[in-house]
């Protein structure tokens, strides 16, 4: 069986949510539909002509990608100009495109991850915080023959987390009282008689972003019809998301030899370098994209040098001064995306035994020629 569009989508937003995403930013389905069945997903930084082609040829339905195709709002379609002739191909051959920018820069796991996993960063921090998780108190009467299996439903749904604690919760026994009325087919007690049963009171903790989920767990693990459950909002902050990492290097290294680890890591063929070549670094800034507005940011993190793309004359002239070193590895960089999004959909596919497939895209969307 083949999943549909929108389960595909629902699959790939836990990897990457749509409200991890800066404000205004271009996401989600830009062309096409979901309302279909989806056999083959193509995983690609940008959607260009060679792209596109690819999707044709290897029988793509949907394209995942990470730079939009529409920036803006389209006053007209013209297909004779190379948008419009692109987003004709599109139509013509069925083929969707979904979004995924910002969400997945910041998202665990996506870009920036990526990046400091590749270069062995270790104990990371957001350059810049662009999400904070609201907390709500999941509070739910059970009974107690039942109080372990609701509590493990919760926990593996995600609940219970606070800082790096996980399976927390609080447990007060007590007695439950109710009378099932007309209608009813209660699991404990008989109609028209109070009851009185023995329960225990679990309060845990949920983040807003799997609170449906594990509601939905809690209800689907407990015995009685109609479950007595309450969420409290919470004042105490959850984790905390943002753009960039920074993080420690595994070992001391001089600026020369970061720089060849940072070609080697990202398959680049050449990188722009400001700041003493045998300067020691021992902490690292990573951006995907560019990163020339962030590099005040990796400063305050206390890195010795930010390894990102796009950055402009006058941003490396003020990083020079400042005694920051900076490794311009290129926007193209975030291909790192396409093979670490492909393998996430395969299994998040596979664990649900669909059988529709991911591939990360192949031809180079470089812009650049290095001479």
């Amino acid at each position: 069986m083949f999943a549909k569009g929108q389960t595909v989508i629902q699959l790939f937003e836990k990897l990457a949510p749509k409200h991890y995403a800066v404000p205004d930013d271009k996401i989600g389905l830009q062309l096409g539909t979901l309302q279909k069945e989806i056999k083959k997903i193509l995983v690609a930084l940008d959607v260009t002509d060679e792209v596109v082609d690819e999707a044709i040829r290897t029988g793509a339905d949907l394209i995942i990608a990470h730079h939009a195709i529409i920036f803006r709002p389209l006053a007209h379609l013209q297909t004779d100009t190379p948008a419009g002739r692109l987003y004709e191909k599109l139509i013509k051959n069925d083929i969707a495109v979904y979004i995924a920018h910002t969400n997945l820069d910041v998202a665990e796991g996506g870009i920036n991850d990526l990046m400091a996993e590749a270069l062995g960063l270790k104990d990371l921090v957001p350059l810049d915080e662009v999400h904070t998780e609201k907390l709500s108190k999941l509070v739910v009467f059970v009974p107690e023959s039942h109080h372990e299996k609701v509590l493990q439903a919760l926990f593996q749904a995600g609940a219970g987390w606070i800082g790096d604690y996980s399976h927390c919760s609080f447990n007060i026994p007590g007695t439950g009282t109710f009378m099932p009325r007309e209608g009813t087919k209660p699991f404990l007690g008989e109609r028209g008689k109070l009851e009185r049963a023995d329960e225990v009171r679990v309060e845990t903790i949920v983040p807003a972003g799997i609170q449906r989920a594990a509601v939905q767990a809690m209800l689907k693990a407990h015995p009685y019809e109609e479950v007595a459950y309450d969420l409290y909002p919470m004042d105490l902050k959850g984790r905390t998301f943002g753009l960039g990492r920074a993080g420690k290097l595994p070992e001391p290294l001089t600026l020369r030899e970061l720089v060849a680890a940072a070609k080697e890591a990202f398959d680049v063929p050449m990188v722009r370098v400001v700041g003493d070549l045998d300067r020691t670094v021992r902490k690292a800034a990573v951006l995907g994209g560019s990163g020339g507005r962030y590099v005040r940011g990796a400063m305050f993190a206390g890195a010795d040098v930010l390894v990102t793309g796009d950055i402009d004359y006058h941003t490396a002239h003020d990083a020079l001064a400042a005694g920051m070193c900076l490794i311009d590895v290129g926007h193209n960089v975030e291909k790192i995306m396409k093979r670490a999004v492909a393998d996430y959909m395969n299994r998040a596919l596979a664990e649900k035994k669909y059988e529709t497939v991911a591939a990360a895209s192949e031809p180079s969307t470089e812009p650049f020629q290095f001479l």
